[in-house]
């Protein structure tokens, strides 16, 4: 492990639309409160647990079989069956790429610091989102939670992030849309900032890590 700086950045709700705003959008769609479609489809984002979401991204099942356990867990609840992808089709109907992220990261590597990404993600939408980015040029590292069979707010995800970086937590910032995994990367020893689920917040969060960073 080296004393330099890295900086590690989630993927959904950084550089592009957050999943948790379209699971809002989604909500209104499907006419289900919110705090139950949120439950249904991901299960607690503060947990670490057996909810077939979890399972998924830890690259436990494949999104067939969490689909299917999901739209039973609607209609237990008392729903018409719940698609997740349909939840998260509002997805598709966002800004795209936010530039100014990408923006951050070239800032970062010009000034010698390490950069990854450690993102919950799902086998099947690989070929998806990772074309978006020019991975090979922003990053040093992607930890995808469906290759590395955990996931965030899992502490050892990123113990995992930084070691793979050759870095200290105590040397690393992480950057999120969600509270929850904030708080495990900080009880991982990294600090970290929320960026929240909108664009607006996000540009605030990137401007006060720019600041923490000592960059422009």
């Amino acid at each position: 492990m080296t004393g330099e700086v890295a900086v590690l950045f989630d993927f959904g709700g950084v550089f592009v639309a957050s999943p948790f705003a379209a699971a809002e959008e989604g909500a209104i769609r499907l006419g289900i409160p919110l705090d139950d479609l949120f439950e249904i489809v991901f299960g607690s984002y503060d947990r670490d647990d057996d909810h077939p979401w979890h399972r998924l991204e830890r690259g436990e099942i494949t999104l067939a079989v969490a689909s299917r356990e999901i739209r039973d867990r609607s209609t237990a609840a008392g729903y018409a069956p719940v698609e997740p992808l349909d939840v998260l089709a509002a997805m598709a109907s966002g800004s795209g790429v936010r530039d100014f992220m990408v923006d951050l990261v070239r800032e970062v590597r010009e000034a010698g610091h390490r950069t990854g990404i450690v993102t919950n993600n799902v086998a099947e939408f690989r070929e998806f989102w990772r074309p978006m980015l020019p991975l090979d040029e922003l990053f040093d590292d992607v930890v995808d939670s469906s290759e590395v069979g955990v996931r965030k707010p899992n502490s050892e995800i990123y113990r995992l992030a930084c070691e793979r970086l050759g870095v200290e937590p105590a040397s690393t910032w992480f950057i999120d849309d969600y509270e929850g995994n904030v708080i495990g990367a900080r009880a991982a020893g990294l600090s970290a900032v929320c960026c929240g689920y909108t664009v607006e917040t996000t540009r605030e969060a990137a401007s006060d890590l720019r600041r923490h960073l000592g960059l422009g």
